[in-house]
């Protein structure tokens, strides 16, 4: 029989779990300590079950793709067996037992950042002690890769794909930079660059960082849930997971590959306000619907809050989230909501600085304002600009952008617009492309008189396209 100790410890972490999650995690270890029926769980003999590295591994590779990249399921193991049990020679065994099994599900699931993190320390390296920046970086790559990895095999990208996508593996490395830019010494310097790879981090600076950065809570919780198949299909308790990734309308069928990357999508959502990340649907694409100014505001006048990406010529991406709708108007627009950020070649989000609130600026057919779209800073000076001649833009923020302290995002702070896409995010308001509302042809008599010249009607139907709302790109 377990000795009293350990069995209390034990049975603490199990009633965390309700009794349909006990009889998953159960299910889970029967299977891979090779045992079955959950009858003998409850017998003494179910106690000397244990797990292996191996066993893991066949799980995994029991599918034609594993669902977890290998280096991960081998950290996955390392968490599992650093668990010490009481009563148990401490040092790292080959074999896990189910106690150990059921304190690692309990602690990284439903644990506070006192309890993963020395889980999390055993899996970012096997030897006590402290750990170098380079360790923790490897870890949070793979962690990253792993998520990405995980909800693509379980086909849980809610219409995302990595063929509509940019290529993630640039991504991983800058959200894995951006996370650990949080990591802070106890005097509070952040280490940056070749500095941080070889700093050394003890335990409590890793807490901090865990407790600082919800997302490698969150991301652990993925990778477990859908990467060991357990506890996925259970109702959340919480919506991290839910809201991960939003849902994606309006790219199917249409052979457009976006600018973001699923980490930067990850990233991105988790800074939106909360009844905002459940979807994103797309407006606007200069590769769709053409390199035109008059198509731009067409597309994204009054539809609701939106997240505007472009990349300059020299490869760079950045944009901004419009908390408002757009309006063709000279004011500037928009709350503290706002932001500006950068996802290549470093990922990044600006929030507002309280300076100023020239948070958004859409104009266009004026002689007297400037005609464009602008985020941040002023006139001739934005943090973000795309001008009405369209292909040319600037980010004029030296050394910061008044309204959202942001560098300057473009490669060069004149730059060459190479393409741009604008997504709704949320639920598109009722009153959009309603009649009542001035079209951009209210406002550019040239647009119009193009379109009476093509023999196209009053009403720009050529320029509108119908609100994918009913769309299920799942």
């Amino acid at each position: 029989k377990m000795g009293n100790t350990e069995s209390n410890a034990y049975q603490n972490h199990l009633s965390r779990f309700l009794p349909e999650e006990q009889s998953d995690i159960d299910g889970l270890f029967d299977t891979l300590s090779g045992s079955s029926g959950s009858a003998g769980a409850k017998n003494a003999k179910a106690a000397k079950k244990t797990v292996t590295l191996a066993a893991l591994q066949a799980r995994q590779s029991a599918h034609t793709r594993e669902p977890l990249p290998e280096p991960m399921t081998a950290r996955l193991f390392n968490g599992m067996r650093s668990i010490d049990l009481p009563g148990k020679s401490s040092g790292l065994s080959e074999h896990i037992a189910k106690e150990q099994f059921v304190i690692f599900m309990s602690n990284l699931l439903k644990g506070n950042a006192d309890e993963k993190i020395l889980i999390i320390m055993g899996m970012i390296a096997k030897t006590g002690g402290p750990l170098k920046g380079k360790q923790i970086q490897e870890f949070t790559e793979d962690l990253i890769t792993s998520v990405v990895h995980v909800l693509s095999y379980r086909k849980e990208l809610k219409g995302w794909s990595l063929e509509n996508t940019r290529d993630s593996s640039s991504g991983v490395k800058a959200l894995a930079s951006e996370l650990l830019s949080e990591l802070k010494l106890p005097d509070g310097t952040k280490p940056v660059g070749a500095q941080l790879l070889e700093t050394n981090f003890d335990q409590s600076v890793i807490e901090d960082w865990v407790y600082r950065v919800p997302q490698i809570s969150v991301f652990l919780s993925v990778v477990i849930r859908q990467g060991l198949h357990v506890l996925h299909s259970l109702p959340d308790q919480t919506n991290d997971i839910l809201n991960l990734l939003p849902h994606c309308k309006g790219v199917r069928g249409r052979g457009v590959v976006s600018l973001f990357d699923i980490p930067a999508i990850i990233y991105i959502n988790s800074h939106l306000p909360a009844e905002m990340q459940h979807k994103w649907q797309l407006l606007f694409s200069s590769r769709l619907h053409g390199e035109s100014f008059s198509q731009l505001c067409a597309h994204i006048v009054n539809k609701g809050p939106c997240l505007v990406i472009v990349r300059d010529s020299d490869g760079f991406l950045f944009g901004g989230f419009a908390s408002h709708s757009w309006e063709v108007k000279p004011q500037f627009q928009g709350d503290n909501r706002c932001f500006l950020f950068s996802v290549f070649p470093t990922l990044a989000v600006y929030t507002y600085t309280g300076y100023n609130d020239h948070y958004m600026y859409l104009n266009h057919g004026q002689q007297t304002m400037p005609n464009g779209l602008g985020m941040g800073g002023q006139h001739g000076y934005f943090g973000l600009w795309i001008d009405s001649d369209y292909g040319k833009g600037h980010s004029k923020a030296k050394p910061r952008c008044t309204t959202y302290n942001s560098p300057q995002l473009s490669a060069r702070e004149d730059f060459t617009l190479d393409a741009m896409e604008v997504w709704a995010v949320g639920d598109i308001p009722e009153s959009a492309g309603r009649k009542g509302k001035k079209s951009i042809l209210d406002v550019d008599p040239q647009a119009q008189a193009l379109l009476e010249m093509a023999g196209k009607s009053r009403q720009s139907e050529g320029l509108r396209e119908p609100l994918e709302e009913d769309e299920d790109d799942e």
